[in-house]
């Protein structure tokens, strides 16, 4: 028994590194084309995203499927007329299925600007919030740096934990193979929450 949870921990562990592979290239190939306007939705970035992740060879070798804004189910909603507008939405999802093993990945992505305090008030709020509440699980969050600097945008956004006291919840930058601006955050009950920020506002000079 205790082999086979070494079996699945381990292939959850795979799929999320493939998982974070797919996102990190359909990034770097978003940027080279320059179709990501400063003023879209982050629904907008993550479904060009997402293109570009259908599009990844490396997807269809690994047998991911993957989907924008995916319902999640959720026990306690009860079954009835509009039960499903009630269900929580994640932005991006990916799947693999192996042998008798299926796993699920959730990417929540929101837009952030350097000088937008909303944007990251909400980033904590419908972002991080949401993953230490369990409504999201088994994923990592996205920030799309529209305007600004990014470290500034991630100080600002720890400006605010600290606000809440809730320092030791800040990001922190952490060195990552696939991705340069790759932050993690710890939480109550050992969830540990991983980022990936996106800096976007560079194409102000494309």
């Amino acid at each position: 028994m205790g082999l086979n949870k070494v079996i699945v921990a381990s292939f959850k562990r795979g799929f999320e590194e493939k998982c974070f592979r797919l996102i990190t290239e359909s990034y770097v190939s978003a940027m080279e084309t320059k179709v990501i306007k400063l003023n879209w939705d982050e629904n907008d970035i993550t479904s060009e995203l997402h293109d570009h992740v259908k599009k990844n060879p490396l997807r269809l070798k690994w047998s991911i499927v993957t989907n924008v804004e995916q319902h999640l189910p959720k026990d306690e909603i009860k079954k009835e007329k509009g039960f499903a507008a009630k269900l929580p939405r994640i932005d991006l999802r990916l799947v693999t299925i192996n042998s008798s093993l299926e796993y699920e990945y959730h990417m929540e992505a929101k837009n952030l600007e350097e000088n937008d305090s909303g944007l990251k008030r909400r980033y904590i709020d419908t972002g991080i919030n949401n993953f230490v509440s369990k409504k999201y699980e088994n994923g990592c969050l996205l920030g799309y740096v529209l305007d600004g600097d990014l470290e500034k945008t991630v100080d600002g956004v720890n400006k605010l934990l600290k606000k809440d006291h809730r320092e030791p919840e800040y990001l922190k930058h952490r060195t990552s193979d696939l991705h340069d601006k790759y932050y993690e955050s710890e939480h109550p009950d050992n969830l540990l929450i991983k980022h990936f920020m996106f800096d976007f506002a560079s194409l102000h000079s494309a």
